[in-house]
């Protein structure tokens, strides 16, 4: 089920750290600070901070320097994927942690 409605979406992006799975053994951490901030490192070790918001079908992130794009949570009992604009999910949240647990934004 895709999670469109903004007071769910709040709840679980506002003030957490996402981890995600990519794939086998490489992992991301996005974390969600602000209303408007997001902090984010990829598993080679990019990092990024942009601005995201909630959006009518997910949220919109636009990385500085970086890539846009908008982005949905899919959840199913015992799982959340990361879903694409294309509907493709590109990660799954291995855990959600509040607070800044990665230092993303030290």
């Amino acid at each position: 089920m895709i999670i469109t409605d903004r007071n769910t979406l709040s709840v679980l992006l506002i003030g957490s750290t996402h981890y995600i799975e990519m794939a086998p053994g490489q992992e991301a951490a996005i974390y969600y600070r602000t209303a408007d901030e997001a902090h984010m490192a990829l598993p080679d070790g990019t990092r990024r901070v942009g601005r995201w918001r909630i959006t009518e079908t997910g949220y919109q992130v636009d990385w500085t320097d970086g890539p846009s794009a908008g982005w949905q949570l899919d959840a199913e009992p015992g799982r959340i994927g990361y879903v694409d604009a294309g509907g493709v999910e590109r990660g799954r949240v291995s855990r959600i942690v509040p607070g800044d647990a990665a230092a993303l934004a030290a």
